[in-house]
C-alpha cells in the first residue's frame, strides 16, 4: 500500500476516534442535557418533550450513529443558545480564525526561519546571542500578558492600532489590518520562537554536512550554499514543527480571540461552553479536530516536495 493512501486511511481512523471522544466527552459533562436545554425552571413536560425531540431517550450507540450520519451530510445540529444551525455559526466564525492563524503562521515562518538562519550562520557572534535572547523571551512571555502590554502601548498610550473588534478585509482592508496586527503578534510570537530554534538546530547540522562542503568547494557563493542547499534540507524539520505546533496555534487562538474580542472560533467555543450549548461545542471541536488532522496529513505529503530523497510511494 502506498504511503499517501495509508496516511489518508490513518487520518480517517483518527477522525473517527475523535468523533467518539467528542461525542462521549460532551455527554460526560455534569448536569442533564435536556434540563440544560429547557432553560430556567423547566417543567417535567418540557424536559420530556426535549428528550423526545433530540432523541435523548435512545441508547448511546443509536445517538452516536445518528450524530455521525447527520455530521457526514453537514448537519451539526442547532445551537440551543442562538437557534441557528451550528454549521452556519461555524462558517461565519471560520474566516476570522483562518485569517488570524494564517497571518500568525506567516509571521512565525518569516521571522522564525529568517532569525534561525542568521543565528546558525553567525554562530558564536552577537547576532546569535541577540536572536536567542529574543526567542527565549517569546517562549517565556504568556500570551495574555503580552496582549495586555501591546494594547496599553499601541492602542491606548499610542492609539495607532485597534484594541478590540474585527472588520472584514473585504469591507475595509486597512481597518482589517489595524485590528489584526496586535492579535497576530500575540499569537505568532511564541510560534516564531519555536520555529527559530528548530531552524537554527537544523541549519547547524546542514552547514556541517558533506554536501555543503562540496558545494563550497565547487565555488558556489555563500548565499547559494545557505539558501539552495543548507536551508532547503532544513525545511523538513521546520515543516514538521509547524504541523505539530498547529495545536498550539488553535489553542492560542482561543485565548487571543478572547483578549481582543474577535468573533472567531475561540469566542464561539467559550460562549458555547459557558452557555452549555452542547451542539455548538461538538460542532466546533469536531471541525477543529478535522482541520488539525487534515493539515498534518498535508504536512506529511509535502515532505517529498521539499526533499526529493523522500519517496512517498515507497515509504514504509
Amino acid at each position: 500500500m502506498s504511503y499517501p493512501i495509508r496516511r489518508v486511511g490513518e487520518s480517517l481512523i483518527t477522525l473517527f476516534l475523535v468523533s467518539v471522544v467528542v461525542f462521549a466527552g460532551v455527554r460526560a459533562l455534569p448536569g442533564d442535557t435536556a434540563t440544560a436545554l429547557a432553560g430556567e425552571e423547566p417543567t417535567p413536560e418540557a424536559i420530556a418533550q426535549i428528550r423526545a425531540s433530540y432523541g435523548l431517550d435512545d441508547n448511546i450507540v443509536v445517538q452516536y450513529a445518528r450524530y455521525v450520519r447527520h455530521a457526514a451530510t453537514g448537519d451539526l445540529g442547532v445551537s440551543s443558545r442562538t437557534g441557528l444551525p451550528v454549521l452556519d455559526s461555524v462558517l461565519e466564525a471560520l474566516p476570522v480564525t483562518l485569517e488570524l492563524s494564517a497571518l500568525a503562521l506567516l509571521l512565525a515562518v518569516v521571522v522564525g526561519v529568517g532569525a534561525g538562519v542568521v543565528a546558525a550562520v553567525r554562530r558564536g557572534r552577537p547576532e546569535e546571542w541577540l536572536v536567542n535572547a529574543v526567542a527565549l523571551l517569546g517562549l517565556s512571555v504568556p500570551a495574555f500578558w503580552l496582549g495586555i502590554v501591546l494594547v496599553l502601548a499601541f492602542a491606548i498610550a499610542l492609539p495607532v492600532l485597534a484594541a478590540s473588534g474585527f472588520v472584514p478585509f473585504g469591507v475595509d482592508p486597512m481597518e482589517n489590518l489595524r485590528h489584526m496586527v496586535l492579535p497576530v503578534i500575540v499569537l505568532g510570537s511564541g510560534l516564531a520562537a519555536v520555529v527559530m530554534r528548530q531552524t537554527r538546530a537544523a541549519m547547524l547540522g546542514s552547514l556541517s554536512a558533506d554536501y555543503v562542503r562540496t558545494a563550497r568547494a565547487k565555488g558556489l557563493s555563500s548565499r547559494q550554499v545557505i539558501m539552495g542547499h543548507a536551508l532547503r534540507n532544513s525545511l523538513v524539520t521546520v515543516v514538521t514543527v509547524l504541523g505539530l505546533q498547529l495545536g498550539h496555534l488553535i489553542s492560542g487562538a482561543v485565548v487571543t480571540e478572547q483578549i481582543f474580542v474577535l468573533p472567531g472560533f475561540g469566542k464561539l467555543t467559550i460562549d458555547a461552553v459557558f452557555s452549555r450549548d452542547y451542539a455548538m461545542v461538538q460542532g466546533v471541536v469536531l471541525f477543529t479536530s478535522a482541520a488539525y488532522i487534515l493539515v498534518n496529513l498535508l504536512v506529511d505529503l509535502a515532505y517529498s516536495v521539499i526533499d526529493p530523497r523522500i519517496r512517498l510511494g515507497g515509504a514504509q
